[in-house]
Formats: structure tokens, sequence, C-alpha cells
């Protein structure tokens, strides 16, 4: 019966959070905080404050990820610290008011400023924070200029926030030591970005999945984003999970079905594009022009496609096909 109304109440937050709240031309939907919306019960005892599916800016006070957070019965997991002190300490405030157990555990789902530089708001309070390997070390090579792009943006709002890596490390799987039901923290392969990790709840058979999925918005592909490793991983170790549920780090909360389209089919979509520009004897500069029309309902899109084509380019130009 809990089982069932677990996914009755997932059903009727997709009905209600559907295309159309996912705007990237919204700039704020909770006015009284410095979150982007307000955190929803995704299944019972865990909550997502979904980001804007828009770029980092002043208006949505660089809240353009997922803040997740978990109600254990024996403390709070946090994933995410945060694009800055502020949302941090929002994040807080609407947890206090979900219940009176402590933050015990911050989980970094990556090395990237919007999960990692409102980390000292929780270092401030003694609150261990996790991360893989990989991702703290991409947060030591590159938190200073993530800071003061942050800064730049957000001004005043970047008030207090200083580079706090996190405090301890794993690098294949860690097991949240409390709680009633198990928390698995997963590296299951390269991703979007270094040290990308997935938190799965087994039994609940949810995965807050962060860079590993993205919904509503395009995905962008870095200099250092392994598109072939990005699919192979889904292929062989996301998607055996089985989950029912999938907070992505980016767009609401959805299915596997609708991860998988705008995650792994639009890596295969991409790069099917760019094999064949490369067996007609195409270069870069037509890479840029590659259809992705399929995808063009997707936030950022505008901002994304382009590059995106010309770094799957680079990637696959000396690949033998």
């Amino acid at each position: 019966m809990r089982f069932k109304c677990a996914q009755l109440a997932f059903a009727v937050l997709l009905s209600s959070s559907v295309a159309g709240f996912a705007s990237d031309a919204i700039d704020d939907q909770y006015p009284q905080s410095p979150l982007y919306s307000k955190p929803v019960e995704v299944i019972p005892h865990v909550f997502s404050a979904i980001g804007a599916t828009a770029p980092p800016k002043y208006e949505n006070t660089g809240h353009n990820n997922n803040l997740s957070f978990i109600i254990t019965g024996d403390g709070v997991v946090v994933i995410n610290g945060g694009a800055a002190y502020i949302l941090a300490k929002a994040l807080h405030d609407e947890i206090k008011a979900k219940t009176d157990q402590p933050v015990k555990l911050v989980i970094n789902e990556n090395g990237q400023g919007h999960a990692m530089l409102g980390n000292n708001y929780w270092a401030e309070l003694g609150v261990p924070i996790l991360a893989h390997t990989d991702a703290a070390h991409e947060f030591s090579e590159t938190s200073h200029s993530a800071l003061e792009n942050m800064k730049r943006y957000n001004r005043e709002k970047s008030a207090g926030t200083v580079a706090q890596g996190p405090t301890q490390t794993f690098d294949d799987k860690y097991i949240v030591p409390f709680g009633d039901f198990p928390i698995e923290v997963l590296m299951l392969g390269p991703a979007h970005s270094p040290g990308d990790v997935t938190v799965w709840l087994p039994q609940q058979k949810l995965a807050i999945a962060g860079d590993m999925a993205f919904h509503e918005r395009m995905l962008p592909i870095f200099d250092h984003t392994d598109t072939a490793a990005w699919i192979e991983t889904w292929d062989t170790k996301f998607e055996p999970l089985g989950a029912l549920y999938v907070i992505p780090g980016h767009g609401h909360p959805t299915n596997m079905d609708q991860v998988r389209r705008y995650t792994r089919d639009y890596l295969v979509y991409l790069r099917a594009q760019i094999k064949q520009l490369l067996e007609d004897g195409g270069d870069l500069s037509k890479a840029y022009y590659v259809d992705q029309t399929p995808y063009a309902n997707l936030d950022t899109y505008k901002e994304l496609a382009t590059k995106n084509a010309g770094r799957v380019f680079e990637q696959m130009e000396f690949d033998d096909f």
C-alpha cells in the first residue's frame, strides 16, 4: 500500500509539473525565497527544489540545478551545496520547516560550481560534505573561476560565499551510515563531468541522478565530456538500476523513459549526425549546422546546440567507424 501511495503521489507531481512550468522564460517561481522553486515531495521523505531550466543569472540566483534532500528518520541527507551560500541557507530553512531532524550529510553530485559553491554554509555548521574523488579534484582546479563567475551574475547575492571543497571523498560506492532505509552514492562511470554520482534508494527505486540525466532542457557537452563513454555508462550501469523514479540534475522529476529520451537518445542522435557528416567529408564549419531540430523544444537549445555539435565533431574527427 505504501508503495502504491508513492506511485500515486509521483503521478500527481508529474501531472502538475509538465512543460509550461519548466520554461527558461520564467525568472523565479518562488519570489519569497532565494530558491528558484519551493521544494516538492517527489516520493515520501524525498524532496527537491527544482532549478531553473535557464542559464544561471541574477534573477534565479544561480539556482538552475536541482537541490534535493532526504529525511531518513535519523537525520537529513542533502544533495548539492548549491551555487551560493544564500541558496544553501535557503534550502536549510525549507528543511527546518519540514523536520526537526538535523542535516547529517551533504553530497555534491559533481565538481561544478552549482553543486559545491554553497558548501561553506554547511561547513560552518560542521556538516560532513561528501563528493567523488574526481569531483573534488575538479573543484580544486576550477573553484576560483567558478566563484568569480558566480559573483559577476549574483552581485550582492554572492555575499558569504567562499570556495569550500568536500570534507570527505570516495571512489566507487558510499553507503550512508544512518537512516531507516538504504541510501547508496554510486560512481557508475564517465558521464557529463568528472565525478558525476548518482544517489540511489534501492527500496524506493528512486535515482537522484545528478548530471547523468537531463530533462526539459538541452544538456551541455563540455570539452571534457566523453559522449561515447556517457552512453556506455548509461546502457551498462545507470539504466540497469531499474529506477521507477528519476530526479535528474536539471528539469522536473520524471521516469526513465523521459530522461533517456533527452539524455542518452540525444547523445546517440547527435553522434549519428556527426558520423554521417564525417563520412560525407564535412568539416567543423558544417558540423555546427547538423540537424538538431528534433530537440529544438528544449530550453537552452539556442545556447547549446551548435556548441554541442562542434564539440562532438572534435571528439569524433579521428575515430574509426
